[in-house]
């Protein structure tokens, strides 16, 4: 099998999760109880025995670079290879290329030192837990230029709008991408691409002053070059909204759910940490809730998410909500469909509720 780089563009992503990305890069906005978005892109590149990761972000990075270190939880600390988190300039005074072509143009160097003849290009938005071999094989297979992950949804919802939709032919080459929300084949967002096609089209792409690569080099020439569709199977999910991000939480609390995701596949890989086992108090009541270690429970939990280390106090009531690192609940509490970010105190007596359609959403650090 040929070899394949992955590179992870985070520079024209869109997303709607407001308090949750006010202090972070919404790749590392947590998930699951002890994930990170990310985590699902890196575990799919190193499943599908990729040894050499690019990451383009331009802000808001500290708790990104906090998360994936030296990349060792994902066997990504080699000596060939490896993890790199590419800037997007260097100060060239005579650099033209604008948005993620900037990335592109001053990181050429990674590109050209890489012995690997294709490149698996994805967001962080896109969770699954899959293995990008055989799209791979099939991109060989049809002597494309670029090949398209999509996804088949027979329910389209809101999270579904902002994504491109993909037609093809009978041989499942690609002849158009819109906007058309009737359609049902669904663009991830994660593409092969030959590698010498992508540093030619990116040159050409900063010749005439564009700023977003996929859409110039790739929509815009849809005529002129070999599109094929992949369409992967298996569970999931869009993260692109606060709505989202609770709903697809909540599905995780389903046995089905949970096991398509983390069981079903391969290992999806995070951060290490050594955090003590949960430990229930005497009162305390947990029905169908996933605990992280670390957490003290000593009150009552139905139908929600506590990330590590959350202490919950005797007498505090926690529904259909999702709880994350380090949040203090005091005695008396009453949470229902909230979503409280890490660090949070909330103080004896309080009562917060929201809806599950539109759930209350407390930033980090707050204390109410």
């Amino acid at each position: 099998m040929e070899r394949m780089m992955g590179l992870v563009n985070l520079e024209h992503e869109h997303h709607l999760l407001n308090e949750l990305a006010y202090f972070r890069n919404p790749a590392s906005i947590p998930f699951g109880g002890r994930y990170r978005l990310i985590d699902f892109t890196l575990s799919n590149m190193v499943n599908s025995s990729i040894q050499e990761v690019a990451i383009f972000v331009r802000n808001k990075y500290r708790s990104l670079l906090d998360h994936i270190g030296t990349g060792e939880n994902w066997e990504l600390d080699r000596r060939n290879g490896g993890l790199f988190i590419l800037p997007p300039d260097w100060n060239d005074p005579t650099d033209r290329s604008r948005g993620d072509l900037k990335f592109f143009h001053n990181n050429r160097d990674y590109f050209n030192r890489s012995n690997s003849k294709y490149v698996l290009i994805s967001g962080s938005q896109f969770i699954s837990n899959t293995d990008y071999k055989e799209a791979l094989e099939q991109h060989i297979k049809e002597q494309a230029d670029v090949t398209l992950i999509t996804v088949r949804e027979e329910e389209l919802s809101k999270e579904h709008e902002s994504n491109l939709r993909v037609e093809c032919d009978y041989i499942h080459r690609v002849q158009a991408l819109t906007n058309d929300k009737s359609n049902p084949e669904i663009f991830t967002g994660v593409y092969i691409i030959n590698k010498d096609l992508l540093i030619e089209l990116v040159d050409n792409c900063i010749a005439y002053h564009k700023d977003h690569f996929f859409h110039t080099a790739i929509m815009e020439k849809l005529g002129d070059l070999r599109v094929f569709r992949f369409r992967q199977e298996g569970y999931h999910a869009f993260i692109n909204s606060v709505e989202s991000f609770y709903k697809h939480n909540m599905k995780l609390l389903q046995e089905d759910s949970y096991q398509q995701l983390f069981l079903n596949n391969h290992f999806v890989r995070t951060k290490i940490s050594n955090n003590a086992p949960v430990k229930y108090g005497e009162k305390a009541e947990v029905v169908n809730t996933l605990v992280a270690n670390g957490c003290k429970v000593n009150g009552c939990i139905e139908g929600s998410i506590l990330f590590r280390g959350v202490q919950l106090h005797e007498g505090a009531t926690v529904k259909n909500s999702i709880i994350m690192q380090r949040c203090t609940i005091g005695s008396g509490v009453h949470l229902e469909n909230v979503i409280l970010d890490k660090d949070v105190v909330v103080t004896t007596g309080q009562r917060i509720i929201g809806s599950k359609e539109k759930p209350y959403v407390v930033a980090k650090r707050q204390v109410i």
